[in-house]
């Protein structure tokens, strides 16, 4: 008897982007809430050249999420639908996803509200090493996943520029 792969219906596969995109947009919205009023407090910092306005963060962080969130729906589609050697691969991006989300939203309060500039950095640069492993893995299984993450490369290293020019500054 041949094994056939079920098919994933229409609804199915929209109500599981979605979810993906929740997660990291939903966890925003949570640390946000907590952080909120520091806004303020970010345009009182002395800022190192090229610091954009404050209003340009939670609009690049809300594009960067949805990304990060359909990055995520990929990885976990080629998990589901890929062949072996495809899975131990995906499985791996899932991980190291969930490995960097949790150090995005670390790295937010230690900032803003601790005002730990250094050991944010700290946290940043291992959530940097991260995304690094998490491109590596998306440029092998899939493309497009690694396009959606590549902004968040690169915005999280403007963020190391600006949290250490923020640190040196203050």
């Amino acid at each position: 008897m041949v094994k056939t792969k079920k098919k994933v219906s229409t609804f199915s596969k929209v109500w599981r982007i979605a979810l993906c995109i929740l997660v990291p947009l939903g966890g925003g919205l949570i640390i946000s809430m907590f952080t909120r009023d520091t806004m303020e407090k970010f345009g009182s910092f002395n800022q190192p050249p090229l610091a954009p306005p404050a209003w340009l963060f939670p609009v690049a962080w809300t594009i960067l999420y949805i990304l990060m969130g359909v990055a995520s729906y990929l990885f976990y589609a080629k998990y589901r639908d890929g062949k072996k050697a495809e899975k131990s691969l995906t499985k791996a991006g899932l991980i190291v996803y969930g490995i960097q989300l949790a150090l995005n939203f670390i790295w937010t309060p230690l900032f803003f509200t601790g005002g730990l500039y250094w050991v944010a950095f700290a946290v940043l640069a291992l959530m940097w090493i991260a995304e690094i492993v998490l491109l590596v893995l998306s440029f092998k299984t899939s493309r497009a996943a690694f396009w959606c993450l590549l902004p968040y490369l690169l915005w999280t290293t403007f963020a190391g520029y600006l949290n250490i020019g923020i640190a040196v500054l203050n």
